[in-house]
């Protein structure tokens, strides 16, 4: 990214495509769903949709991707300013959550890795095929060691002279889907099913793909590409897909390299990118989408704390009471869970994660200027720091 002062205009972009915001809630939900479905037990129809809800994270990758892209191209900003506001953006409310996991684990009388947490805290875990060092301190906190890979190659990535013409975006996006086909595939080629999931899952040049997708979707929209389906058809179709998961899974078991599961997050980017942009263009042309009302945007807010303190809710639930034996059981834990995780995210956000951000972007380089700020997103970090991710492979 170019050295020089940071324009106060940019202020402007913040909140200026509310119904991303309002997207990150539901994408927190269905990971939130999925957690739920796989550790507590399933609930009819619910848990046959989010079964693969995992796939949110994909979202958020691509989220962020587009969101940083949107932001900051054309901008001025020294490389040292983008890094610490990344940091301040995600660092501080993730090593809380770490921390707090660490205790439930430690009540609950579970072994913790102090290495793995170590290793999460240094945001680096998922570079690492073990899953004391993927799911070290909180296990949702696997995808800003993803988040924070991509803010490193992030100002490169605005800089490669590909991406600024249509053409090398087209191939770029042709490159980009025939390279997430060929990795999915690639999962045949493996003997040891963690080492794959690691490599296809965790991965962080794997999950490049995601974000640079979400990069070259949003430098296309910012320069005048639309999408050519609406936001109503962009939802049909990743729901359709979401949808077409549920047979699929039934006649294959998740162990299987070509089982939904690695599927689920690689396939639907391109979903996911189409869907970004085409909220993203309604929000442009002044469509109301169902997205951006303020309690929307306020769900989309907390959703970053919501995904790294959900399954520290579910984790604490099933320590006291065990898995429920009965749907009316599910049922009750779910909507209590729901509930209980929502509101200690709204509090997290409240009092850690938005005091936290502004405190240390103000302390930090370029405190004194305008610096862009797309509450949209980033996060399950996870992005799109807003992310991510937990146990059950999660």
């Amino acid at each position: 990214m170019p050295a020089g002062s940071i324009s106060a205009s940019a202020r402007e972009t913040r909140d200026r495509l509310p119904s991303l915001t309002g997207l990150r809630f539901w994408a927190a939900l269905v990971v939130v769903l999925y957690h739920l479905s796989r550790q507590t037990g399933k609930l009819p129809w619910i848990s046959d949709a989010a079964w693969y809800g995992r796939s949110g994270v994909t979202f958020f990758f691509v989220l962020s991707g587009f969101v940083l892209a949107w932001t900051y191209d054309g901008r001025a900003v020294p490389a040292r300013v983008f890094f610490w506001r990344r940091f301040a953006r995600i660092w501080p409310l993730m090593a809380v959550s770490v921390v707090v996991s660490t205790v439930v684990w430690h009540l609950l009388g579970t072994p913790v890795s102090l290495k793995g947490a170590a290793a999460t805290l240094g945001l680096v875990n998922t570079w690492v095929p073990v899953q004391e060092y993927i799911k070290g301190g909180n296990p949702a906190a696997w995808s800003l060691s993803d988040e924070a890979w991509f803010y490193l190659i992030f100002p490169a990535l605005l800089a490669l002279p590909l991406l600024r013409s249509a053409r090398g975006r087209v191939w770029c996006v042709v490159f980009l889907c025939a390279a997430t086909v060929a990795v999915w595939l690639s999962g045949s080629f493996f003997t040891d099913s963690s080492v794959r999931s690691w490599a296809i899952d965790y991965f962080p040049p794997t999950r490049t793909l995601q974000f640079v997708l979400g990069v070259v979707a949003g430098l296309a929209l910012k320069r005048g590409w639309r999408p050519p389906v609406g936001l109503p058809v962009a939802i049909a179709l990743t729901a359709a897909a979401h949808i077409a998961l549920v047979p699929w899974s039934r006649a294959v078991p998740d162990s299987l390299w070509y089982s939904p599961y690695s599927a689920s997050q690689l396939l639907t980017a391109p979903l996911f990118a189409l869907l970004v942009a085409a909220a993203a263009t309604a929000d442009l042309e002044g469509r109301r989408t169902g997205l951006g009302g303020p309690w929307m945007i306020r769900l989309g807010h907390w959703s970053f704390a919501w995904y790294l303190f959900h399954e520290i809710v579910i984790r604490v639930f099933l320590g006291h009471l065990g898995r429920p034996d009965s749907q009316a059981g599910v049922l009750m834990v779910w909507l209590a869970v729901l509930a209980i995780s929502l509101t200690v995210a709204a509090m997290a956000y409240q009092w850690v994660e938005h005091p936290m951000e502004r405190l240390l972007r103000r302390l930090g380089p370029g405190g004194g200027a305008g610096a862009p700020r797309a509450s949209t997103g980033t996060a399950p970090d996870a992005s799109p720091a807003r992310t991510t991710r937990a146990p059950s492979g999660s």
